[in-house]
């Protein structure tokens, strides 16, 4: 049943009161900011992402309406908060919009023999094409419907226009879609014209806009991409990369869809590459991953195996489809088993995180994944009445990885929601990383996350894990991610590369199918990444009765004083302190110039403004600091709302935030959407006219020497013939060659020449045809040679 818009405009003065007293709450150390229709929400008043979702939480509570999900990311003033209240819909129920879907059911049939994915789809497009593969929910709308069929038919015709594009076999095919049936689409029909997909992030935030845009040029650029496939909303924006990268071709997915269907179609292999996976730049630069259809079918049939999937089970999902976690986990885990997908965008959980579990709830799942920040926050901003009557008993399995697993947050999370159903033993934390396709590790299915307290000092010191009295208030604690999948293996190996012992800290390695062959167009990562046939995932762990701990990646380790400090556990620590925005802490080590010791850098975002507040805020940091590592940091650093950099998953980009503090760009506030996208264009009109001088110098280049060779030839000709003699001939046929090269601007140099002195013939034995032109012979032997 279809409500109807609410007929009266709630009160632009209720509204902005709402508004105001939500913002002063954010940051209550800080001055009051005067308040109207027009102010910023991001640069008046400081409202980044969780603070717009419990924005428009009060709002639908107070005028009892629903908004719409995408006005989380577009609402820039109070004033467009208003105009939606004014269009918005009566409140539904909770959970109210969820239908049912059927699982699979019957036989335990898999496509265990299949090489590739296309034959994956392929085995349920011919035995079940009108079975439900995709329920998707966009938004408040009507839930929308894939079948294996319908995903075979639309991605043959997304192929047929890449095809009719002329995208040759083998070529990148960038993907930059949001959460819709049209990305499943793109993504096969890449696969299916013998392209290889390369999954992109479409824009999110306006104030972001122009460092996007440049990282996914930078990713483009490196695939070496010729297609780039978005949607209509966001070709400009796309199109503007196109200007920075010559060659590439921006295009609508819909438009690709318009054509004949060719009958036949490259052919793919399991060797061949099924997509490139680029990793989220959390510790660097974005690498793009090769992975092949071997390396994903065979970690998608380890995976089955370690959750022990069932013909009856049923997934949800909101994660976003550009990262592995969604993409290979969710989609693809999904696909293969034959079990259907319950299917939402990042932005409608993000919006009402409630409808995440109401999913799980109404379709009776039992499988659905998400980083931890996601558990964190239906702790904290999922209200009592909002869940009445949910029931989570189904969900056997919550998988919890992509970033790090915080035992605070498994803890609260169940204590939370164990009245509604959640059983202990579904929280699942996993480990995984892209370069091993998805999954390394996965505790038994309906065990209880098993928590290891270490001593602290020890630890710090020696990398021993010696186990903590219970009771031991400085322990450090860390969450067990199983063991290796069937058919894996991983070690722990010291500097040196040698395996360590049980409990002693080194660097994770591990092997088997699904780990990738190296980098994209990247030897020198690839050549840090493979040790043979292990593979170095950069980070840190320790191995305790055959359970993986991770203890954190490699390049984020500070060093200080002999002893090995770790930014998550200072991170959470320093998010937790009010005033500070939490999961927006970076810290990291900076050499100190003067004394070449490693400093300590704490940045963390405030609202705050006020020199009072902050000062107090940098106070209660720094005795964080203290009372958890025993000494201060160096610098705390306290910038606006955005100022740490994230990637596109949501994880601290640590480097990336070094480089900003080193480079004396800390706290800068973005430029204005139309600002940063007059750069981006400048730079791709910098770009073009570049390459437009440079082929113009060429073709006046080519008119000059194209021209002297006409002016000359005939002079030159009449030259040679008309004088006596073999010999004078030549010579004058010498000269004039050596003229004719030094007007078109051309180099000749002769090495060897000695060789050709003396009495009887000689042989030139040129490397390339081209070495044997008349012309340069002519110019460059001694006249006496033929």
């Amino acid at each position: 049943m279809i409500s109807e818009p609410s007929t009266q405009a709630p009160a632009p003065a209720a509204v902005l009161e709402i508004v105001q007293g939500l913002s002063q709450e954010l940051q209550p150390q800080g001055r009051a900011h005067a308040v109207s229709l027009d102010s910023s929400l991001e640069r008046d008043l400081g409202f980044d992402s969780l603070g717009r979702v419990e924005l428009l939480a009060r709002l639908e509570r107070s005028f009892g309406v629903r908004l719409p999900e995408g006005l989380l990311g577009a609402a820039e003033t109070p004033r467009d908060l208003l105009q939606a209240l004014a269009a918005a819909h009566p409140a539904a129920a909770p959970g109210e919009g969820f239908g049912t879907i059927e699982p699979l059911g019957g036989g335990k049939a898999a496509p265990d023999r299949t090489r590739t994915l296309l034959e994956v789809l392929d085995w349920h497009a011919q035995r079940h094409p009108d079975r439900r593969h995709i329920l998707y929910y966009p938004g408040d709308g009507e839930p929308e419907e894939l079948t294996y069929g319908g995903l075979a038919r639309r991605a043959r015709e997304v192929a047929a226009g890449l095809i009719r594009l002329g995208v040759p076999p083998g070529k990148a095919v960038g993907i930059m879609l949001p959460t819709g049936l049209d990305y499943f689409a793109a993504f096969f029909g890449s696969q299916l014209a013998g392209g290889v997909p390369v999954p992109l992030y479409p824009p999110a935030r306006k104030s972001q806009i122009e460092d996007h845009l440049r990282r996914q040029a930078g990713i483009l650029r490196t695939a070496e991409a010729e297609v780039l496939i978005t949607f209509p909303e966001v070709l400009t924006l796309a199109r503007l990369l196109g200007a920075q990268l010559p060659g590439l071709r921006v295009v609508a997915v819909e438009h690709l869809a318009a054509g004949p269907v060719p009958l036949t179609l490259p052919p793919v292999r399991g060797e061949d590459v099924a997509f490139l996976q680029f990793t989220s730049g959390s510790t660097g630069n974005p690498k793009g991953v090769v992975l092949t259809h071997a390396n994903l079918l065979a970690n998608l049939r380890a995976i089955g195996k370690g959750a022990d999937i069932r013909p009856d089970d049923v997934a949800v999902s909101w994660l976003p489809l550009y990262h592995d976690m969604g993409l290979i986990g969710c989609w693809m885990g999904t696909l293969y088993f034959g079990i259907p997908l319950v299917l939402m965008s990042p932005l409608s959980f993000l919006s009402r995180p409630s409808r995440w579990l109401w999913a799980i709830h109404r379709h009776r799942a039992t499988l659905s994944a998400a980083p931890n920040f996601a558990y964190e926050l239906c702790v904290s901003k999922i209200p009592d009445e909002e869940i009445a009557g949910l029931d989570l008993s189904t969900w056997r399995m919550a998988l919890n990885g992509a970033e790090p697993v915080s035992p605070e947050a498994l803890r609260r999370f169940v204590d939370r929601f164990s009245p509604y159903g959640f059983q202990a033993g579904a929280m699942s934390p996993v480990y995984g990383l892209a370069e091993n396709s998805l999954a390394v590790a996965f505790p038994p299915p309906g065990r209880p996350p098993w928590i290891d307290a270490v001593q602290r000092d020890p630890f710090q010191r020696s990398g021993y894990a010696e186990p903590a009295a219970p009771d031991d208030p400085h322990a450090l604690r860390f969450v067990s991610c199983g063991t290796p999948l069937p058919d894996h293996e991983v070690r722990v190996v010291d500097d040196a590369g040698r395996e360590v012992g049980e409990r002693q800290e080194g660097r994770l390695e591990f092997k088997g199918p699904s780990a990738t062959r190296g980098y994209f167009r990247n030897p020198e990562a690839t050549a840090k990444l493979v040790h043979g046939d292990w593979r170095d995932s950069g980070d840190r762990a320790y191995i305790a009765g055959g359970e993986i701990y991770i203890t954190g990646r490699v390049k984020d380790i500070i060093i200080r004083a002999g002893r090995n400090l770790y930014p998550q556990e200072l991170e959470e620590v320093v998010g937790g302190i009010p005033g500070i925005r939490k999961g927006c802490v970076a810290v990291f080590g900076s050499p100190d110039p003067a004394t070449g010791t490693e400093r300590l850098i704490v940045m963390a975002e405030t609202r705050e403004r006020g020199e009072t507040a902050l000062e107090t805020i940098r106070q209660a940091v720094q005795s964080a600091t203290v009372d958890l590592l025993g000494t201060p940091a160096e610098v705390v650093a306290l910038v606006p709302p955005h100022a740490v950099p994230k990637t596109s998953s949501g994880k601290i980009r640590r480097s990336s935030a070094r480089e900003v503090f080193e480079s004396g760009r800390i706290g800068r506030r973005g430029a204005a959407l139309g600002l940063q996208l007059a750069h981006l264009a400048l730079s791709g009109l910098r770009s073009q006219a570049g390459r437009r001088l440079r082929s113009l110098g060429d073709l006046l280049y080519s008119a000059w020497g194209y021209g002297s060779v006409a002016l000359l030839a005939i002079p030159i000709w009449l030259a040679v013939v008309s004088a006596p003699g073999l010999r004078l001939r030549r010579r004058i046929a010498r000269l004039c060659a050596r003229f004719l090269f030094a007007c078109i601007g051309i180099p000749l140099h002769l090495e060897g020449g000695e060789n050709l002195r003396g009495e009887g013939p000689r042989i030139v034995a040129p490397n390339h045809q081209s070495y044997l032109d008349g012309l340069v012979l002519t110019a460059l032997l001694p006249p006496d040679f033929a």
